[in-house]
């Protein structure tokens, strides 16, 4: 685990600007989405991953098998075929 303390500013509007090597680091993008969490007197930033590239290339955890899924689909088909 990396632990990186850097000090920052807050601008006049408020703003927090993130030094580059935390950038680098988390490979952020403008963008990105972020959560912001107050706990007590301090600030957690925490990375919202892109669900589109979790989806491509994220961790697998299910598994279904074709002829599961049109299984599946034939059973929903019939529902809606039998309904007026």
């Amino acid at each position: 685990m990396l632990v990186l303390k850097i000090k920052s500013n807050i601008s006049k509007r408020h703003a927090i600007y993130l030094p580059q090597k935390v950038v680098k680091h988390l490979n952020l993008k403008e963008g990105d989405s972020i959560e912001i969490i107050v706990v007590n007197s301090e600030i957690h930033i925490r990375l919202i991953p892109d669900p589109l590239y979790l989806a491509l290339h994220g961790e697998k955890f299910a598994e279904i098998d074709l002829e599961s899924v049109e299984e599946i689909s034939k059973e929903e088909q019939s529902f809606y075929e039998n309904t007026p």
